[in-house]
């Protein structure tokens, strides 16, 4: 038991056993993890998940629903704030786990992420060939065997983006500006076009009736109370699970803070500064979306453009289709930066093949490691069906919040010297409620969802215990020497 709960210092976690602060070439500043922050937050779903949200589940309380999701994923990102300035490496929340709770709890979180990013990367890769083959048809193109187009399509999607990530972090940040700062106007269009057509009259009280639903239960919380309802403060509630899944990616810019100039400030400003500013966009979004029809009559397949097309706007609907195109685009890419990251980290301590840690001397990047992640993600965005599996890309970003909140209010206690750049307020007040609100939401996903997940950690773990626990680099004599990255990342004995 001891062996599996042997932890990581403090002090080898930022780099010392491994020169690992200086393996990754330093690229971004403040405003490029803003940047990267809203490239993996705002995608395709900020022009349909207001409207799906408001037409099966939450009404005009869905723009609530944001503000709940909004806080509940602020008190996580206060936690990985303090973590991040406190151990600025690739792992985030597993090498954060690595040094407070122990070497298997690490596992178990990096298992987590390793699902959440993957699945999440293949997952949104589908979803932009769809949306693609679907642009191009309202062009007016006609699209022969749509289906064989959109399997092409998620395939050059993806090695392209991969081959953009291995080639270094400078040339994904460039295009990352490029192409958020194009889904940003094309967001501010809908915005500003779509105010004048509001009427104030369709936000009602916000709450609308509630209604049972005649469908048995399917969330964890429905099967407690016995029978599933929409709308009314449950559903606004139930929405707010749901949404939290636009929110998920803040925590992927923590994995950037060996790569980042002064990442003890920088980090936590970055992830704090992007969710504020997707928070305030998916509602202004919402607020127009919500505005501009009732919410009994809201397209719950198209619900923006159908809007638009009501009020005699058809031509938004080129927009919108840009726009989701773009975001996808950039949520696949910071997903595979950050999926990167983490094995990068892992693999680095040991717990899955060392090799996979390798730094390219070209590019400095761990382009080996890139390429794997990517060749995977082609796999299951075409051979798997991933859509259905939306809900455990959830599951597994809210597991990592829980250990998250739970491990500021632990590390408070046990290393409480470590130096800080940032310290969640009111701790561990907001540590725990940030637990708490986790757990609301997690209990706000399906049966089936949690039985997935649980069989996937269990295979997990018992690919730990055959592979990563005689690995782990901890577990080597102390007289054994250890690696170290040098010239651009090579490593020697």
């Amino acid at each position: 038991m001891s062996t599996i709960l042997r932890k990581l210092p403090p002090s080898e976690a930022t780099g010392l056993r491994t020169g690992a602060r200086h393996s990754l070439a330093e690229v971004y500043r403040p405003a490029d993890l803003v940047v990267l922050g809203l490239g993996v937050m705002i995608g395709a779903g900020i022009f349909s998940i207001a409207g799906e949200q408001a037409a099966t589940t939450a009404g005009p309380g869905v723009i609530l629903s944001f503000m709940i999701a909004g806080i509940a994923c602020m008190l996580a990102c206060f936690c990985y704030a303090e973590l991040s300035s406190t151990m600025p490496t690739s792992g985030s929340a597993y090498t954060f786990t690595y040094v407070i709770f122990g070497e298997v709890w690490a596992w178990i979180i990096g298992w987590a992420l390793i699902l959440e990013l993957q699945l999440a990367a293949a997952l949104v890769a589908r979803a932009w060939g769809a949306i693609a083959v679907g642009a191009i048809g309202n062009f007016g193109i006609r699209v022969p065997n749509a289906e064989l187009v959109q399997d092409l399509l998620v395939l050059a999607i993806l090695v392209l983006l991969t081959g953009i990530v291995a080639l270094g972090a400078r040339v994904g940040l460039r295009a990352l500006w490029i192409m958020v700062s194009a889904k940003l106007l094309a967001i501010g269009a809908v915005i500003v076009v779509g105010l004048p057509h509001i009427d104030p009259a369709n936000f009602g009280d916000f709450v609308a009736p509630p209604k049972t639903l005649s469908t048995p239960p399917a969330t964890v919380l429905e099967s407690v109370i016995g029978e599933g309802q929409a709308f009314g403060w449950f559903g606004i509630f139930a929405a707010a699970s749901a949404i939290a899944f636009a929110y998920v990616g803040f925590d992927v810019v923590a994995t950037s803070a060996e790569e980042t100039v002064n990442p003890r400030e920088a980090v936590p400003k970055g992830m704090i500064r992007s969710l504020v500013i997707a928070t305030v966009i998916y509602i202004a979004v919402g607020l127009v979306m919500v505005g501009m029809v009732p919410y009994t009559k809201i397209s719950a397949t198209a619900p923006l453009a159908s809007a638009f097309q009501a009020a005699g706007l058809g031509w938004m609907a080129h927009v919108i289709d840009a726009g989701a195109v773009l975001g996808l685009t950039t949520v696949i890419l910071v997903l595979i930066v950050g999926q990167t990251r983490v094995l990068f980290s892992m693999a680095r301590d040991g717990l899955i093949p060392r090799g996979l840690a390798k730094v390219s001397r070209r590019y400095h990047t761990p382009s080996r490691v890139t390429l794997v992640i990517g060749l995977i993600a082609i796999v299951l965005a075409e051979f798997v069906p991933v859509v259905p599996l939306r809900e455990l890309v959830v599951m597994g970003t809210l597991f990592a919040f829980a250990f998250v909140a739970a491990g500021v209010i632990v590390m408070r206690r046990r290393i409480p010297d470590l130096e800080r750049g940032f310290r969640v307020p009111l701790a561990p007040l907001l540590p725990a409620l940030s637990l708490v609100a986790t757990l609301w939401l997690m209990v706000n996903l399906r049966l089936l969802t949690w039985a997935w997940f649980a069989l996937w950690m269990a295979f997990g773990l018992l690919v730990y215990l055959v592979y990563g626990r005689r690995n782990s680099l901890l577990a080597r004599p102390h007289t054994e020497p250890v690696i170290r990255p040098v010239h651009g990342g090579r490593h020697r004995r």
